[in-house]
């Protein structure tokens, strides 16, 4: 069995924020409709434990009691600040936005696009 470390990793920061995410999971999937409704497509929401220049800031973690700054933002701002280069890649690889949220998880160790599916209902 192959084990890709990039899963791997992407697996250990899941663990770390799924707590957080629960908790404004509705929240983003609101703000993910709202973007996309004013024309602002491919949704991101950029997450950190301290303080970025991506995105705007969106729910503080002091603000909900969570480890996680969310940030919201979305493909054009990526493009400009050259974080995303090959965009085709980019939209092929992005899930469904009524199902799933767009994670940009930037820590120490790890940065990368995660995509989490949002709750049941």
């Amino acid at each position: 069995m192959y084990n890709d470390p990039e899963l791997q990793q992407q697996a250990k920061y899941l663990g770390t924020f799924t707590k957080d995410f629960a908790q404004v999971a509705d929240t983003l999937k609101e703000a993910s409709y709202v973007l996309r409704s004013r024309g602002f497509d491919y949704p991101i929401f950029p997450i950190c434990k301290e303080r970025i220049a991506i995105g705007k800031i969106f729910i503080e973690k002091d603000q909900k009691d969570l480890d996680w700054h969310f940030y919201i933002s979305y493909l054009q701002e990526f493009i400009e600040r050259q974080l995303i280069t090959d965009t085709d890649a980019f939209k092929n690889a992005y899930k469904n936005p009524d199902e799933f949220c767009c994670l940009f998880v930037i820590d120490k160790e790890f940065m990368n696009f995660v995509f989490v599916p949002y709750p049941e209902d």
